[in-house]
């Protein structure tokens, strides 16, 4: 079979449909969370005046994005557990233990939160670092006019870091066919399939351990070609709307 058989006999197969639909889903989930908590976590961090305390926290949330997913997943696996630290918590308050890992309600968002967690503090540094290019200037006629820290935060500081985060958020949209091979390669199971089966692991358990290359190798491509084309697209964004140019 040519490439373009195995494409069109790949959008024939029932679970072709359900796959896009996950690395869609859990993309898009992880784009917005990841934009938001370090964002959100880069603002806190900004108000802190003890230089030792906020370098101490920069530390700590920045260590988990060094750590391989094959020790991070072996540590959600653990927390999340029948008998880890959550469902040992939950018995405290006389609830009934969740298979948290096993559950199609649960995964996505572990899976979501849990990358959130992992990668937060990459962004952060990212955000701090568009935040001291602000004027400090700008901060102290507004305090001299009688604007509240609300209101410097409104009106400097976010205005001050619009083209970062915009520039963060065009340029996340040529991965919104990437929802994370390798977190979800550790964490899933057969139970989760309908809920968590992305592109990659598709590809992964069809083309290799299937031994159905023609399909993969059609999945593959047809997945780089989108993904060129949104690459594409987010770079064009970028270019436009926070003036971000690579040449």
């Amino acid at each position: 079979m040519s490439v373009l058989d195995n494409i069109l006999f790949m959008f024939q197969i029932p679970d072709s449909k359900q796959v896009f639909v996950n690395t869609v889903v859990i993309a898009v989930a992880k784009i917005v969370v990841n934009l938001i908590i370090p964002l959100v976590a880069a603002l806190l961090l900004n108000e802190v005046r003890l230089r030792w305390y906020k370098r101490a926290v920069q530390t700590v949330i920045y260590l988990p994005h060094f750590l391989s997913w094959v020790v991070f997943a072996a540590m959600i696996g653990n927390t999340f557990s029948y008998d880890g630290f959550v469902n040992n918590a939950l018995r405290v308050f006389d609830v009934e233990p969740i298979l948290f890992l096993a559950s199609n309600v649960w995964f996505r968002p572990i899976i979501v939160l849990t990358d959130a967690w992992k990668s937060f503090g990459f962004g952060t540094v990212i955000y701090l670092g568009a935040l001291t290019a602000i004027d400090p200037a700008l901060y102290e006629s507004a305090s001299i006019d009688g604007a509240r820290r609300f209101q410097q935060l409104m009106l400097i500081t976010l205005p001050g870091i619009v083209s970062t985060v915009v520039l963060m958020m065009t340029l996340s949209l040529g991965n919104i066919l990437n929802a994370g091979f390798e977190q979800i390669l550790n964490l899933y199971n057969p139970l989760v399939y309908s809920t968590g089966d992305i592109i990659d692991t598709y590809v992964y358990r069809v083309g290799l351990v299937g031994r159905q290359y023609g399909i993969g190798t059609a999945v593959g491509l047809l997945k780089s070609v989108v993904s060129f084309f949104l690459i594409w697209l987010s770079y064009r964004l970028a270019s436009r709307y926070a003036n971000y140019r690579i040449f």
